[in-house]
């Protein structure tokens, strides 16, 4: 009997990991989704600066990975964080490059440069590749090598063309690839972190706040359309975060690599056919040197698996 229940076993554990697998796929694609189609929640805001969003959105976060926190237990590995000064150090730095990013990206929304944003999103893999050999000493190979060439050109290619650099798409990339070196270097899960980081974030957001009410240029209370967008925004920051952690704890990590492309696309398509951004030649040059160094890099990350496989 214990023979014959083998195979049965075998099976269902095989049909649990697909489903699991499944839902970690489903997960994913709703994370880069909501991440995806950020602008045009960004673009609902009426006459609201990009910085007073940014305040509410680490305010409003802060409240609602509180709440999220609480609820699902997880404030052990936040008091060991809030524990260790050396680790609240590094802390401190990933979230001043993630507040730096999100108030970039939302002044790229509020004008009108959704295309830039996406250039940056699709930068920041190449990015990450050249930070790895500069910073840790990362072994690069030669796709690598070539793909990270590819984006230095593709700017090239606007520097000259264009006779400026695209500043919002490098500044993005490099905060959230930078965001990322360190990030990897802090033990906290994805949930756990931003908690953390929206936490330190919190102080400033709340000066921030009772800044623009005693100046008299807050927006907060002025209308229900803005009032509600900008408690809104910081639910929709955690979010995609909770659906990402439940598609890196089922998927390989070249599968949410794979994923992550589905942001930055959404992002170019709504800004050519809903925001009707204008694509220039030389932009669309620009775009097909990064998207050709990201099949490199992409191809590179296959051969590795593919040789760690075997």
């Amino acid at each position: 009997m214990a023979r014959e229940s083998a195979p049965q076993d075998t099976s269902t554990s095989t049909t649990a990991a697909d489903k699991d697998a499944a839902k970690g796929v489903m997960f994913g694609v709703i994370a880069y989704t909501l991440w995806g189609c950020f602008p045009l929640f960004f673009a609902l805001f009426e006459g609201v600066p990009a910085w007073e969003i940014l305040t509410h959105r680490i305010l409003w976060a802060c409240l609602f990975l509180t709440l999220v926190v609480t609820l699902m237990g997880r404030w052990q590995p936040v008091r060991a964080a809030l524990r260790a000064p050396r680790l609240l150090g590094r802390v401190l730095g990933c979230a001043l490059l993630i507040g730096f990013n999100w108030g970039l990206y939302i002044y790229a929304v509020e004008t009108h440069h959704v295309l830039q944003a996406s250039l940056g999103y699709f930068m920041t893999p190449l990015v990450n590749v050249a930070l790895g050999m500069l910073v840790l000493r990362e072994r690069m190979s030669r796709l690598q090598g070539a793909a990270v060439a590819i984006a230095i050109i593709a700017i090239g290619v606007q520097l000259v063309g264009l006779g400026g650099l695209p500043w919002i798409s490098i500044c993005l990339a490099l905060s959230f690839g930078t965001y990322g070196l360190l990030r990897k270097q802090i033990n906290l899960d994805g949930l756990s972190g931003l908690f953390v980081e929206t936490l330190i974030l919190l102080p400033l957001g709340l000066l921030a706040v009772a800044w623009f009410e005693i100046a008299g240029v807050s927006h907060f209370g002025g209308t229900a359309h803005n009032t509600t967008l900008l408690i809104a925004s910081g639910v929709l920051t955690a979010l995609p975060l909770l659906a990402f952690a439940g598609a890196a704890r089922r998927l390989r990590l070249s599968t949410v690599g794979f994923l992550m492309y589905i942001n930055p696309t959404l992002q170019f398509l709504i800004a050519l056919l809903i925001f009707r951004e204008p694509l220039g030649t030389l932009q669309l040059v620009t775009f097909v040197l990064i998207w050709l160094g990201l099949t490199l890099y992409s191809l590179s990350a296959w051969q590795s698996r593919h040789a760690g496989a075997k």
